[in-house]
């Protein structure tokens, strides 16, 4: 298009905008003011949501799966990514179902809503509201954004059961788990008229509703399914932590559709998000590591991944709420308090968290929920407005922690015992010395 062109064109635009503001100041005023009011979708906004929510699905298939399965045997990588990409696929049938409307449906209380079951009412025309006033996402895009955080906090929990529990036992478990525990803290949190969204706690993208959520739910799962064949007898070393690197990358990518995607913009605030999620990460990565050699040990490779994991589930419920140092900091504490955990207390207990998903999720999710009062301090760098206190603030935290940490232990322990009703928890003795791989699904891994 030459120059003349162009100009031409401008000079129609400018013609065709003069002429639209003559008839607009021709309109009634009761007409203006609706003409204002009327919301507006954001193209932009739209687009960087779809966007965001297709990362947090990279992060289940393939991230975690590649996480988690590395570190299994190799007797039972298959079994892993196979339950955690059921789970997923399970957890979005149920959300378009009845878990929207459970979590975000139109009428509802402090502890759950109703309505838009099935996704009743909802078209291509329907809007969801974001931060700004006058600015609308579809609310397809928001239903699918929320469906994928559904998904990989069910397949978060299975990190603490893998190599033992079975195929039938995780689908039917994760149905009553999500039911009974998911969808009513999702609505606690992030739904207006819930109990800690009224509360005013600070939770940015799911510190309470994901990490704490799953990783306290994998604890009470493992504990009542028992420990493996031969643990802390035998050597279970993780068959392939090149994979588990490659999930650790993945999910590292995806996860700024998690955080800086709760923004539900494409502004300052997922600008803020997307900024932690950087150095959070990098600031446990390398404190996990350091923490090894002043434990004694040589910093590894799967030290580094759980670093990573830490400081992106720190960092989660202040994504939006800290500024970059507080960040940081928050990183970096996450990762030597989950590391006491993981290679101390652990062992201590004798619990088998399979692959830590409590000593990882769920303490990295309490340090960094409780964290967010703290950052979110405006002397801090934090965003919090110029009378934010941070007592008050730390008391709604830590009472928001421990009213998670509460319903999703109740919630699991009836999820876990209704599975074992229906259909047994644990594989046979001979399935898991064998592996699941094979008395599972009847495949192997790797073939010679």
């Amino acid at each position: 298009m030459t120059f003349a062109k162009k100009m031409g064109v401008g000079k129609i635009a400018a013609s065709a905008a003069a002429g639209g503001l003559a008839l607009f100041a021709a309109l009634p005023a009761w007409a203006q003011e609706a003409a204002e009011a009327a919301p507006v979708v954001d193209k932009g906004d739209t687009a960087w949501m779809m966007t965001s929510t297709v990362l947090v699905l990279a992060m289940i298939l393939p991230g975690l799966a590649l996480f988690y399965g590395g570190l299994t045997r190799s007797k039972n990588m298959l079994s892993t990514m196979t339950q955690i990409g059921a789970v997923a696929c399970l957890a979005m049938i149920v959300w378009v179902c009845y878990g929207y409307g459970l979590a975000f449906g139109p009428e509802g209380n402090a502890f759950i809503s109703w309505g838009k079951f099935f996704l009743a009412g909802v078209t291509p025309d329907s809007l969801a509201d974001t931060f700004s006033d006058g600015f609308k996402l579809p609310e397809y895009v928001f239903i699918c954004f929320q469906m994928t955080f559904a998904a990989i906090t069910l397949a978060l929990v299975l990190g603490a059961t893998v190599e033992r529990m079975k195929f039938s036992a995780a689908l039917v478990f994760g149905v009553i788990w999500l039911t009974i525990v998911y969808f009513p803290i999702a609505h606690m949190v992030w739904a207006a008229g819930g109990l800690f969204f009224e509360m005013g706690a600070l939770d940015f993208a799911g510190g309470t509703v994901v990490h704490i959520n799953a990783g306290v739910s994998a604890l009470v799962a493992a504990m009542i399914l028992g420990k493996r064949i031969g643990y802390q007898k035998e050597i279970m070393a993780p068959h392939s932590l090149t994979l588990t690197m490659v999930g650790t990358g993945l999910l590292w990518v995806g996860w700024f559709g998690f955080n800086a995607g709760s923004a539900l913009e494409a502004n300052g605030s997922a600008a803020l998000a997307m900024i932690n999620t950087f150095v959070a990460t990098a600031s446990a990565g390398l404190a996990w590591m350091l923490a090894e050699k002043l434990g004694g040990h040589k910093p590894s490779a799967l030290g580094f991944c759980s670093g990573i994991i830490t400081g992106l589930v720190a960092v989660t419920p202040a994504a939006g709420n800290s500024g970059p140092f507080g960040a940081i900091v928050l990183g970096a504490v996450a990762a030597f308090i989950c590391f006491y955990v993981v290679t101390v207390l652990k062992p201590k207990l004798g619990y088998d968290d399979a692959l830590d998903a409590f000593g990882i999720h769920g303490v990295g999710g309490i340090v960094g929920a409780i964290g967010t009062g703290i950052v979110y301090a405006p002397s801090l760098g934090g965003p919090g407005g110029a009378d934010f206190a941070i007592g008050p603030q730390l008391v709604t935290q830590v009472s928001a922690v421990a009213a998670t940490i509460v319903w999703a232990a109740i919630g699991t322990v009836i999820a876990v015992y209704v599975a074992k009703a229906l259909t047994g928890l644990r594989v046979t003795e001979e399935v898991e010395r064998e592996g699941l791989d094979l008395g599972e699904h009847g495949e192997r891994a790797y073939n010679m």
